[in-house]
């Protein structure tokens, strides 16, 4: 097991959030870790997963990989959610997969202090993560187009990078220790 990386990918972690997004591909554990933090944090946690739209889970189960145009308003309605964290002072845990910085901007918008959990792993991990469950939408044809549009963390962006290779409850442990909830 790696150690956490460095936990700031611009300024220093240790501070407010009001809400925390779990992002990364299909599979590679947003869900999981999610609930773990949440539940260590205290928080709510909503699955992103389930603001999609039918016509986005529709494609996507048929092996169409979503676009841009696709993705607007399944990111507004999550950013919605943050937003109304953020102004009730009730800070959350969300998974989505937050590909591209665009979206993360989109995301964070509106005032609110999101930090952005990336859980990266190899894609043959991941591919054969997915492989082994069963009843979701998303097929192992689509991770290939999940790691063509990702987006790394880069400059400026309010997050951290973990390695898929510790336990979702590890993950969520060493993520915790460094949040506190928004003042």
């Amino acid at each position: 097991m790696s150690p956490l990386p460095s936990p700031d990918v611009t300024a220093n972690m240790a501070g407010s959030v009001d809400a925390v997004v779990v992002m990364g591909v299909a599979g590679c554990g947003k869900t999981s870790v999610g609930e773990e933090l949440a539940r260590r944090l205290g928080w709510p946690f909503l699955e992103g997963d389930s603001f999609h739209p039918p016509e986005n889970i529709a494609k996507m189960s048929a092996g169409i990989p979503l676009q841009d145009e696709d993705r607007w308003g399944w990111l507004d309605t999550i950013a919605a959610h943050i937003a109304l964290a953020g102004e009730a002072k009730a800070p959350i845990v969300v998974s989505c997969s937050a590909l591209k910085r665009r979206y993360r901007e989109r995301l964070s918008a509106g005032g609110t202090r999101v930090l952005f959990v990336h859980l990266d792993g190899s894609r043959d991990i991941i591919h054969a993560r997915m492989a082994l469950r069963a009843g979701h939408f998303m097929p192992t044809a689509l991770l290939d187009s999940q790691f063509a549009a990702l987006e790394p963390l880069g400059a400026g962006e309010f997050g951290i990078v973990c390695d898929i290779d510790a336990s979702p409850a590890e993950i969520a442990a060493r993520v915790s220790s460094q949040i506190a909830p928004a003042a």
